[in-house]
């Protein structure tokens, strides 16, 4: 029988759903699989989810009456946090890359951090690009920016801008963004144009 004979734990986690004897409602409405749906007492809701050797769930405490599901109380919170698991993974996925110059780097070193940037905008994270500036080479901040903006300009297919080159300290920084991928079609149409007009 999955009833579910929670105490409470040692500490102050409380249980975000009213289960079985907690639901102090006088009727609920009753939904779930297996149920004949509608108002219901609530003692009667509670014999209905035992004899299938389920909980009373209540899902809705706001409704009137409230609603209540009958389930598995440990299988529903399970799929719960399971849910609550996925949004947050899906939330934190932004990972940011940085990509440091100085402001004398040279087409040799520029290429070989573009393709990095390349590859992380591919694999959809963002790249905060930034050039460092020691001592008097502050002097030539415009350096810094047209390096920066040279470098978004190489970028513009797979990755935008969100940030423009902002001086702060003895840095310069650049935000990018991969951009979200275009459908196939809109290519292909492009193309095609390109073709008629040959």
């Amino acid at each position: 029988m999955a009833r579910n004979n929670y105490r409470g734990p040692r500490g102050r986690v409380e249980e975000p759903y009213r289960i079985n004897e907690r639901i102090n409602a006088p009727q609920v409405r009753l939904v779930g699989e297996n149920v004949e749906q509608g108002v219901y007492n609530t003692s009667q809701a509670r014999s209905i989810a035992q004899a299938q050797g389920l909980d009373l769930v209540e899902i809705s405490p706001k409704a009137d009456p409230p609603v209540c599901r009958v389930i598995d109380y440990s299988k529903f919170k399970y799929e719960q946090k399971k849910k609550q698991k996925e949004l947050k993974a899906k939330a934190q996925k932004v990972v940011v890359k940085e990509v440091r110059f100085g402001p004398n780097t040279d087409d040799h070193d520029f290429e070989f951090k573009l393709k990095h940037a390349q590859n992380f905008l591919k694999e959809g994270a963002k790249v905060k690009a930034y050039v460092h500036f020691v001592g008097r080479t502050i002097m030539h901040k415009e350096r810094g920016e047209v390096l920066l903006l040279k470098f978004a300009q190489a970028l513009e297919e797979i990755g935008k801008v969100e940030q423009l080159p902002k001086l702060e300290g003895k840095r310069m920084i650049m935000m990018m963004a991969p951009k979200p991928a275009t459908p196939a079609k809109k290519k292909k149409s492009a193309e095609e144009e390109d073709d008629a007009s040959e």
